[in-house]
């Protein structure tokens, strides 16, 4: 009996394919070329598992993108969850930014598996977008920023976090960045 494309993974194999994604976005940082042989290994899963979850290395770095991109995206409404709106999407922004330096890393992977385009734009475009909208949204209503900042206004300030080299003291760097937005958003909030 085969399992339907759609249908949700036991949690068994969502472990595994949790797993291997988490081995492939260490492995892949370090080195585009790790071989998938050894992020398997590394997973502690053996070779046919890793290739039902990811039959090829393009489906496994274009999940491990998808995945990160889902991670950060998530950590928004679980933050409005347990803190202030406005400390929560300064927090969210530090994750961000471990999202943007992960990217970078990932970065000769991602140009080796595809081609195409505007691929690995679109695959997270959405997520992050529906995670910024949550979190601005939450702020105005808070009176914590100003009104009227939108999505896009976000992604513009914020845009300087992708010419950090990644390999220099990115977290001091992008901690001022993401301060010096933090205070331009709250700069004419009606709560200050």
């Amino acid at each position: 009996m085969q399992q339907k494309k759609d249908a949700p993974l036991r949690s068994d194999a969502q472990r595994n394919r949790e797993r291997i994604l988490e081995v492939a976005l260490a492995e892949l940082t370090r080195s585009a070329d790790a071989p998938l042989s050894a992020i398997a290994k590394k997973a502690c899963v053996g070779q046919g598992t890793f290739y039902r979850h990811f039959p090829n290395r393009e489906s496994l770095v274009l999940e491990v993108y998808r995945y990160e991109v889902q991670q950060v995206a998530d950590a928004a409404a679980q933050l409005l969850e347990t803190r202030p709106p406005d400390r929560a999407l300064r927090e969210w922004m530090d994750r961000l930014a471990q999202y943007a330096m992960a990217k970078a890393g990932l970065a000769d992977a991602m140009r080796k598996a595809t081609t195409a385009r505007g691929t690995l734009t679109s695959l997270g475009h959405g997520a992050v977008t529906s995670a910024v909208t949550l979190l601005l949204e939450a702020n105005e209503q808070a009176g914590t920023i100003r009104p009227g900042v939108t999505p896009d206004d976000f992604v513009l300030a914020i845009a300087g976090l992708w010419q950090i080299d990644p390999h220099s003291d990115w977290q001091q760097r992008a901690g001022r960045l993401l301060d010096l937005v933090m205070d331009g958003l709250r700069a004419g909030a009606p709560s200050r």
